[in-house]
């Protein structure tokens, strides 16, 4: 609008009053009846009438509505008020002023025939927004209608470059996303065609656009016969394998495509968004949303403290909390800048909705720690603090052991001397018969969160996972960098296999566990089927469009094996209630046994060097084993 929102809301009064005098004059001169009016009654029903209708509609909002985004809410408004202003027009016209007497029926037909006239001019304006971009004689019409009547400035298709689109998804998804496109005069797309694979809707119009056949559909097709130049897929219900078919296909024709979903790397809220395509989307198993009201309900109220809430796993860990309404949620984290990051990502998001604090601390630094405690008394603590990278771990192995074994060890001691209901730790595949040292200081964390659970002073937990997309350090990442740069993408041996989880849904079946958990349970989470690193590789580089790039084989790193062992063995787990969740029956060591083996690895920290430490940690984790040993037997 040229004048801003006061002018739209005086035209839309200034045309609804000439509608109901048109409707007036109709009905109370031209058609007369047997209760025909003077015109001093002529003129006390009109001003009745308008008063009544136009004075509800005010109270009401109505002259407030946005009606180019008016949806049928907006509508059903509109039809309520009516429906209150008719009583008090009836109430008023009949029983309380010393006016000329109308029957029911046409006092009914004077604000029914006002409604139907308001709705129009509003459908139809609404409708315009949709329709005046293209070159049909109604397209037109409404155009000249808009500019000259309404005050309007519409930029039209024609008048600037616009990009021609498909929208592949004819639902509820798809249609949200052709009214963004169509409402907002400043979008640089136009929508060309709907794809869909629903037999009822192809062949059909929706808003003026056609619905193709996904299976007849072809790229040749989408650009000989709707010059279309990129494809938004805006559907949720396609297996992995047809959205990998269907990007290869149009990708491999030069037809750019867009994913128009929810975002799932950040917060974001819950609005879909126009954004480019992740690889990690087209790569694996269809990302799931565990979280269900139940668990929601255990956070609810809660003050909730997540060491390493900077990082991968734990901002995640926030953003899901976040939505559960804490009373209280903390981060902390060793790295200033991550927790800086998603503490600023929180506030955009929710504002002053959300009780959150920022602690820069290492969870190795016991009085550090014992202040953080003491400042919030947390009901539950989630420990994701921890040193992961496997090779480098393996040149600091006294490091390793000190913050993830003695860090996590200061975590739940604080968590029973303060008072904490709950300790979860956040755990991995690589604890399993592991063959590095980070994988070997996890299992320890998972020894000691067992055996303090025998103490009954703090429920624990842990939850096992294996590789998570996107995730610091991850493959993903990196082997995007080295295709974009030209290559060659670097795998460490061809024959490895890893199991991996999105980072949103490793999160949230972490917070599930947490949840359900009672005492010292060992959760293992189903990963679903193992990657080949090689496939994985193959898949990205044609994903990503690129040619002539060389996968070099590098040889396996210092404590890496060519599998992870997740679901070792399935005798040996308890199913939940939920699929993607077992618990693993293993007898936690006493609380004797937990202090000779601590005492052993805090000896090794005192008077060894790195490979001093690393023998200690093999003497306090029996199934720790030579790398070597079992990629022997694969």
């Amino acid at each position: 609008m040229k004048k801003g929102r006061n002018a739209v809301r005086w035209a839309l009064v200034f045309y609804d009053v000439v509608i109901i005098l048109a409707i007036e004059v109709l009905l109370l001169i031209l058609y007369g009846g047997s209760d025909r009016p003077t015109l001093i009654g002529l003129v006390q029903h009109s001003i009745l009438g308008m008063l009544s209708i136009i004075g509800i509609r005010f109270l009401f909002g109505i002259y407030g509505t946005i009606w180019r985004y008016g949806g049928v809410q907006n509508y059903m408004r509109l039809m309520f008020s009516d429906g209150v202003a008719f009583i008090v027009y009836f109430i008023l016209g009949r029983f309380i002023l010393p006016v000329h007497q109308l029957t029911f029926v046409k006092m009914l037909a004077l604000v029914a025939m006002s409604l139907l006239g308001s709705l129009a001019i509003r459908m139809a304006y609404r409708y315009a927004f949709k329709c005046c971009n293209n070159d049909s004689l109604w397209g037109r019409t409404l155009l000249f209608f808009l500019k000259t009547f309404g005050r309007i400035d519409v930029v039209r298709y024609r008048d600037v470059k616009k990009i021609r689109v498909a929208i592949l998804g004819a639902g509820n998804l798809g249609n949200n996303l052709f009214d963004e496109i169509a409402m907002d005069n400043k979008s640089p797309y136009e929508v060309r065609c709907f794809i869909d694979g629903d037999k009822a809707k192809v062949g059909r119009h929706i808003n003026g656009v056609v619905v193709l056949d996904e299976e007849a559909v072809t790229p040749e097709i989408l650009i000989q016969d709707y010059n279309v130049q990129e494809v938004f897929f805006a559907i949720h219900n396609y297996s992995q394998d047809k959205m990998r078919h269907f990007y290869e296909t149009f990708t491999k024709a030069g037809i750019k495509v867009k994913n128009y979903d929810v975002p799932h790397m950040q917060s974001g809220g819950d609005k879909p968004q126009l954004k480019e395509f992740e690889i990690e989307e087209l790569l694996f198993r269809t990302q799931k949303t565990v979280i269900n009201e139940k668990t929601a309900s255990y956070y609810r109220n809660k003050t909730i403290l997540i060491t390493g809430g900077g990082g991968s796993i734990g901002s995640e860990l926030c953003r899901q909390i976040a939505k559960m309404e804490p009373k209280k949620l903390i981060i902390l984290d060793i790295y200033e800048n991550c927790a800086y990051d998603i503490q600023q990502e929180l506030k955009m998001t929710y504002g002053s909705k959300l009780d959150l604090s920022v602690e820069i601390v290492s969870i190795t630094n016991r009085k550090g720690m014992a202040r953080v405690f003491e400042t919030y008394r947390p009901d539950i603590v989630i420990n994701a603090a921890a040193h992961k990278h496997v090779p480098l771990m393996e040149h600091n192995c006294a490091e390793a052991v000190e913050n993830n074994v003695f860090g996590c060890l200061n975590v739940i001691q604080l968590c029973e001397e303060y008072g904490a209901s709950r300790f979860m730790m956040v755990s991995t595949d690589k604890a399993v018969n592991p063959t590095n040292v980070m994988g070997a200081t996890k299992r320890m964390c998972e020894m000691i969160e067992q055996a303090y659970s025998t103490r009954g002073r703090v429920r624990c937990s842990a939850t096992r996972f294996g590789n998570v997309l996107g995730s610091a350090g991850s493959v993903i990442p990196l082997f995007k960098r080295q295709i974009a740069s030209g290559g060659p993408v670097t795998i460490t041996d061809k024959r490895i296999i890893r199991y991996f989880m999105t980072i949103p849904e490793a999160s949230q079946l972490v917070l599930e566990s947490g949840a359900m958990a009672d005492n010292g349970e060992l959760f293992v989470l189903d990963m679903g089927k193992p990657v080949k690193i090689m496939d994985l590789a193959t898949n990205m580089i044609s994903l990503m469009g690129a040619r002539n790039i060389e996968i070099v084989e590098t040889g396996l790193r210092p404590g890496e094996k060519l599998y992870e062992e997740l679901l070792v063995k399935k005798e040996d787990l308890e199913k939940t209630d939920n699929d993607l969740i077992f618990v693993e029956k293993e007898k936690p060591i006493t609380m004797e046994e937990l202090e000779e083996k601590l005492s052993i690895l805090q000896e090794a920290l005192e008077n060894s060097d790195d490979d001093g430490v690393r023998e200690a940690l093999r003497k306090a984790v029996p199934t720790f084993r030579r790398p070597e040993e079992v990629n022997r037997n694969v």
